[in-house]
């Protein structure tokens, strides 16, 4: 028996490293976004950084007014992010952790010691319009946190998985792909909609795809990493498949 349709997401975030890297305006994330939906990509995501060393504010509407998918903007919680969310109005935004000196997200935001912060922001964002996501670890605490603050989704941390899975680490790989089932079956429970992401390659995508709860999967650097050397509709498409083999 098939299991429900799970959307993808697909982060542009990287195109946008590329084009900074040399000051100018190639490559075009707008561009990147029209080839994302074009390859079968059911929404579009950017995370707007407070250092700007992807996503640049321009890039908002220019992405938004290049196609008509819905827009996933990741962001901290700053009065800044706030302020911008409010008023660009995307169809979701998906609050996340964010510290200067990091690469990449590192993990999920702790809702459960910083729920008196991150309320607020969940409360006047899903008043604004957008549907809120809190991007958090696989761990029945956050998830039960989430529900309280009245977040409508919630963005399971996959990184742990993949890097188990690509050291060679079996059983901790088996522990926490254990975990992602049990906060996802927790999230459906709570009436919560479960999304999945990060660090997710074509290697690592199928055991996680066949969750059943898991309605989204945000995935980026490993498919703008691809595109290099598949083009990026190639690489978004063979994702979109391999998802979808998976549920099938």
């Amino acid at each position: 028996m098939a299991l429900p349709f799970a959307r993808l997401g697909v982060n542009i975030d990287h195109v946008a490293t590329i084009r900074n890297a040399r000051g100018g305006a190639w490559p075009d994330p707008a561009r990147a976004a029209k080839a994302a939906r074009d390859a079968g990509a059911d929404g579009i995501t950017i995370h707007l950084r407070e250092d700007r060393r992807h996503i640049r504010d321009g890039d908002l509407e220019a992405v938004s007014g290049a196609m008509s998918l819905p827009i996933n903007l990741e962001m901290a919680t700053t009065e800044e992010m706030l302020k911008i969310a409010l008023d660009f109005k995307p169809h979701a935004v998906c609050l996340v952790p964010e510290k200067r000196e990091e690469r990449t997200t590192e993990g999920g935001l702790d809702v459960a010691r910083l729920h008196n912060t991150v309320a607020p922001f969940v409360r006047r964002l899903n008043d604004n319009g957008s549907r809120v996501s809190l991007f958090i670890e696989p761990d029945l605490v956050q998830v039960a946190v989430s529900e309280a603050i009245g977040a409508p989704v919630i963005e399971l941390h996959t990184g742990k998985y993949v890097e188990h899975v690509f050291a060679g680490e079996t059983q901790e790989a088996e522990i926490e792909l254990e975990r992602l089932k049990i906060a996802a079956s927790e999230g459906k429970r709570r009436g919560i909609e479960v999304h999945a992401g990060h660090g997710l390659t074509y290697d690592t995508i199928g055991p996680v795809a066949k969750i059943p709860e898991i309605a989204e999967f945000n995935i980026g650097h490993f498919l703008i990493g691809e595109a290099i050397f598949v083009g990026l509709e190639t690489a978004v498409r063979h994702m979109r498949e391999l998802i979808d083999e998976a549920r099938a």
